[in-house]
């Protein structure tokens, strides 16, 4: 990838695929035992300055997703309503995990991984809905001309991570479009961009409001397929902030300032995405960002609504943050009956984990 500017370079060796971090709950490491250290959960303690001091987990590198937080901490959101955030690298057992075991008090994830984890005895919920539409794309390089739709992924062969949830979203794509469902995989070792230009795969995963981004504008140039125009139903990408349920039980002053100091970070950044983009680039200067990309990336997410509908979230139509639990059941339902889901012992889970059982709305701003 030697014709990509640094940036873009240090950021593929920083992250693998970024829905394999995000989408990381279905992977093969969940077989670690989840529920072993529950303790005493969250680090919120007092500073100097007398504001509680709070942790929040990044997911993966810093990126679009997990900017409203930077600009909450930026903007003096945070201090106001009282908290000291610390916003540290993800933790190598995962933001999940980190979460549920009170190593951090609260984490980018999504709702997808909550369910998976709950399987698997954790208690987090997701307090606030950042993205309300999937942004996947399944993609293979522009130069490949034997794939121009997805029925053209069969007999190919996957870049994957190791994800049931992914293997059953391309064989549902593929069948959906006429095809057979069946393909070879082979496992990522660094980025995906770097197998499909080696040839050791022909396809993969990325998102549009990121790596598609990267690949407009620095290459290479990806032929790509959305999960909803070829049979994945709901929401798959229900990005957002977990806590533990205990931190809600035992510190629920902590989570209402958290979650609304964040809330109100967001709801700037989609409204003034420029602004926000500079801040990322300010406040994450070792993801080594360029600006101009990162616009673009937010760009992306305003122009498709990929938060929301701007008018109905400033006619107060829409409350930013409010978790979509009807899609995300969908996807949920989906993932069961393809057999996706596990439990601790590794024993397929066919009933659907219950979205409403696992977010709460409580602590947003109205």
């Amino acid at each position: 990838m030697s014709h990509l500017p640094q940036a873009a370079r240090a950021r593929q060796r920083t992250t693998t695929s970024i829905i394999s971090r995000i989408r990381a709950g279905f992977a093969a490491t969940l077989a670690i035992a989840v529920i072993a250290s529950l303790g005493a959960c969250g680090t919120a303690g007092t500073s100097a300055n007398g504001l509680t001091k709070t942790t929040f987990m990044l997911s993966w590198a810093p990126d679009t997703n997990h900017i409203g937080v930077y600009v909450a901490k930026h903007n003096g959101y945070f201090k106001r309503a009282g908290l000291a955030v610390d916003i540290v690298a993800v933790a190598q057992a995962g933001a999940e995990q980190s979460v549920n075991n009170g190593v951090a008090d609260f984490a980018l994830s999504n709702l997808t991984n909550v369910s998976t984890y709950s399987l698997k005895g954790a208690t987090l919920k997701q307090v606030l809905q950042v993205q309300r539409k999937p942004s996947a794309i399944w993609c293979s390089l522009a130069s490949n001309t034997s794939i121009t739709r997805p029925r053209d992924f069969d007999g190919k062969t996957f870049a994957t991570f190791g994800s049931n949830e992914s293997d059953a979203v391309i064989k549902q794509m593929i069948k959906t479009d006429g095809g057979k469902g069946q393909f070879d995989k082979v496992t990522v070792g660094t980025s995906t961009f770097q197998t499909l230009s080696s040839g050791k795969a022909d396809f993969g995963g990325f998102y549009a409001t990121w790596e598609g981004v990267q690949a407009d504008m620095y290459g290479p140039k990806l032929n790509c397929f959305t999960e909803p125009d070829y049979g994945v139903p709901g929401n798959a990408d229900s990005i957002g902030i977990i806590t533990n349920s205990k931190t809600i039980k035992n510190n629920p002053k902590l989570v209402k300032a958290f979650t609304q100091a964040a809330q109100q970070g967001y709801e700037y950044a989609y409204a003034h995405p420029d602004k926000a983009a500079q801040i990322l680039v300010d406040e994450a200067p070792e993801a080594n960002l360029k600006l101009a990309f990162v616009k673009r990336s937010m760009h992306v997410i305003v122009d498709g609504q990929y938060w929301g509908n701007p008018k109905d979230i400033a006619s107060d139509k829409l409350v930013f943050g409010t978790n979509d639990t009807v899609s995300t059941q969908q996807y949920f339902d989906f993932l069961a009956n393809a057999g996706a889901y596990t439990d601790a012992s590794g024993k397929v889970v066919r009933t659907a984990p219950k979205a409403k059982n696992l977010v709460t709305d409580r602590f947003l701003a109205q």
